[in-house]
């Protein structure tokens, strides 16, 4: 029984929030197949269709960094508020 009491429930934080964000965003960009199934505007001959998706790699890349960075400060955070 002690154990039980010990457990702390999930905390919804405003870190926690952005991370969520930051994953959740690339799904959501690449869901809303209408924004961008178009061929202009082109870069270097390639269509928009193809380039906005291949940016889209380079962009959740970094969102997933900047995630499980925050996720390491967030976790920090909680040690630290946990020991003292």
């Amino acid at each position: 029984m002690p154990e039980d009491t010990e457990a702390k429930p999930p905390t919804v934080t405003p870190m926690r929030v952005v991370i969520a964000l930051c994953l959740v965003a690339p799904f959501v960009a690449m869901l809303w197949v209408s924004s961008y199934a178009k061929v202009e505007p082109t870069f270097i001959g390639i269509p928009f269709f193809y380039w906005y998706q291949m940016l889209w790699v380079l962009i959740s890349t970094a969102l997933t960094m900047v995630a499980y960075k925050l996720w390491q400060r967030d976790q920090r955070a909680r040690k630290g508020g946990a020991s003292a």
